[in-house]
């Protein structure tokens, strides 16, 4: 049993890179991973004092994807952005802060509007309509929520919607449309999940690789 494979899906793009060099600086060699061209599975190897002949996979994939396979049970650990995880939800246990990725889910509107005065119905673009319409019922509030795939900036200059939610690293994309931050939702950043049942089933090899990542955070 000690050679089973222990999947790890991380979240393609800056997750991606960031994830590697985290690994790399807990003494992972990562090289296969680095150099995998197209293949969306690859090998990496843990450190010698680390090693218990476990194979180690990472699994590249998109971010609601890297939620779907731990939940599932296919990967045991995911590294995976709390936006997607706030938006998606799922059972799993959320076990780190990774520290990186770090952004915030704002609602932003043109600037020089007075978003909250008038009484009448708001309409609010955002490719997060989960963490949209959880928003406004803790205020209290009726909302229409367009779901916007692409840049959610447009929807204001457009006239389709009044504000919009996402999500906000320095805020230059919003001050070069036009749009401001009127209140922040949720601070982001990319953690560590884990399938609840591995969690139970393989727990001393998955510590061993938790508790490096913590060393090295």
């Amino acid at each position: 049993m000690q050679n089973e494979t222990i999947r790890i899906a991380v979240t393609k793009g800056r997750l991606e890179k960031k994830a590697t060099e985290l690994f790399e600086k807990a003494g992972y060699d990562m090289s296969m991973l680095k150099n995998r061209g197209r293949q969306l599975i690859a090998k990496i190897s843990a450190p010698e004092s680390n090693s218990d002949g476990s194979v180690i996979e990472i699994v590249i994939a998109k971010p609601p994807d890297v939620l779907t396979y731990v939940e599932h049970g296919v990967c045991d650990i995911g590294i995976v952005g709390k936006d997607t995880i706030i938006e998606e939800g799922g059972k799993y246990f959320e076990v780190l802060d990774l520290g990186f990725g770090k952004c915030r889910f704002s609602l932003a509107v043109k600037k020089g509007v007075e978003f909250y005065e008038g009484h009448g119905l708001k309409t609010i673009a955002s490719k997060y309509t989960n963490v949209t319409r959880n928003f406004f019922e803790s205020k209290g509030m009726d909302v229409d929520i367009v779901k916007i795939e692409g840049s959610v900036e447009l929807a204001p200059l457009l006239g389709l919607a009044d504000g919009i939610v996402d999500l906000v690293e320095t805020g230059s994309t919003l001050r070069e449309n036009g749009l401001e931050e009127i209140e922040e939702i949720a601070d982001i950043s990319a953690r560590l999940i884990v399938n609840t049942v591995s969690m139970k089933l393989k727990k001393q090899r998955l510590d061993k690789i938790i508790e490096r990542i913590e060393e090295n955070l």
